[in-house]
């Protein structure tokens, strides 16, 4: 028999406007009164922050803003951040943003009082300890982060992404507030959507999955494919943003106990190199990994399949299968996502580079079909020439 366990002990407030009633929701939590708000100058520029550090400011916080952070966050952000959380004797990092800014405030909240690198945390050359309260407030659906034990930062010298991971990182308090995903544009709705999509999918078929992982996994599935659309058309829907911050948070869950997998160590590979947005990476990925899994691994390929409204339950396996592929490529092309030759900066001649940090990605050891860099140089390749070429089984 299995054995596994779930933990996450994250508070999730979810609803319209809960943003700005932060202050109240601090209160009991009882985290000091200096708080480092990371963010980024995109999310500031449309002022998103303000009416947030404005009510902490009424209530009696002492506030500073750090947003210098870029996307696929580099080490050397962090660092800046940590030292700016220690000069202010910050007693809590709230991060306002997408995936960049959750991320560098779980790594802020990790070196500000501990010092050291991220590499140091990474590569098991510190422990974890003394962290300090998380606060994290999406204004994205794609990452999850807002509920998981990770956080994931580019070594600037080397491209290496690298992912810091302990049960520390989880914040405190997660505030879903769909207003604030109304201003995203559509290509990033697109972007950080599909993103959570695999997060269901690789969290539900990984090699350390567990049962709680899976039925959360399934839920995420079927809400993102069925909200996205709509979102990426009219992001003013209310209805289609919050249940986008739903299937994001559920994803996030997902994968959160469990792992993601080979979408994700190409995808990271591909952002180290050029800062391809995480989102498109796994997009341009997903449905060759897809079919190198599905050859092992049918029945459970065909039921995400079905979960995902693909296929029927009368098709048969093969079928199932067939449609999973075809369902997620043409899902994918109506967001217009482009295809991996298409982006920019990405060269046949880098592909060793790909594999060589694919492999090196410790989520590698979890893609539910064992998968070595010979797989990884086929998969690239048929990323880049073609829509979907089989991969034998």
């Amino acid at each position: 028999m299995k054995s596994y366990n779930y933990f996450c002990s994250t508070q999730i407030q979810m609803g319209m406007g809960k943003a700005i009633q932060l202050p109240e929701m601090l209160q009991s939590l009882e985290i000091g009164s200096s708080i480092l708000i990371v963010s980024d100058p995109g999310v500031v520029r449309v002022g998103l922050v303000e009416p947030i550090q404005t009510a902490l400011e009424a209530s009696g916080y002492r506030t500073l803003l750090f947003d210098s952070i870029e996307q696929n966050p580099r080490d050397a952000d962090c660092l800046e951040g940590a030292k700016i959380f220690h000069e202010f004797d910050a007693d809590a990092v709230v991060a306002i943003g997408g995936g960049s800014a959750m991320d560098t405030g779980k790594t802020i909240a990790l070196c500000g009082p501990n010092g050291g690198t991220p590499s140091d945390y990474a590569d098991g050359l510190r422990s974890y300890s003394n962290i300090a309260p998380i606060i994290c407030i999406p204004t994205t659906a794609g990452t999850g982060s807002e509920v998981t034990r990770s956080a994931v930062i580019t070594e600037k010298s080397t491209h290496r992404k690298m992912t810091l991971k302990h049960a520390s990182l989880r914040p405190i308090l997660a505030v879903l507030d769909p207003s604030l995903t109304f201003s995203v544009p559509s290509t990033i709705t697109a972007a950080t959507g599909v993103d959570a999509l695999v997060h269901a999918i690789e969290g539900y078929t990984c090699k350390v999955t567990n049962p709680i992982s899976q039925a959360l996994g399934a839920k995420a599935m079927q809400t993102i494919v069925s909200s996205l659309p709509t979102a990426f058309r009219d992001g003013q829907n209310e209805e289609a943003r919050q249940a986008m911050l739903e299937g994001s948070l559920l994803a996030g869950l997902c994968f959160g106990s469990a792992d993601v997998a080979a979408v994700h160590c190409l995808a990271e590979a591909l952002g180290g190199l050029y800062d391809t947005p995480h989102g498109v990476a796994n997009a341009v990925f997903l449905p060759h990994v897809l079919r190198f899994n599905a050859a092992e691994n049918k029945q459970m390929h065909a039921t995400l399949a079905r979960y995902m409204n693909f296929a029927n339950d009368s098709d048969t396996e093969e079928i199932a299968v067939e449609k999973l592929i075809e369902g997620v490529t043409s899902f994918t092309e109506a967001l217009e996502i482009p295809r991996l030759k298409d982006l920019p900066g990405v060269r046949e001649e880098d592909f060793p580079r790909i594999v060589e940090l694919a492999i090196q990605n410790n989520s590698t050891s979890s893609n539910v079909r064992s998968i070595t860099s010979t797989d990884y140089q086929q998969i690239l390749e048929q990323a880049y020439y073609s829509n979907c070429i089989e991969v034998s089984g």
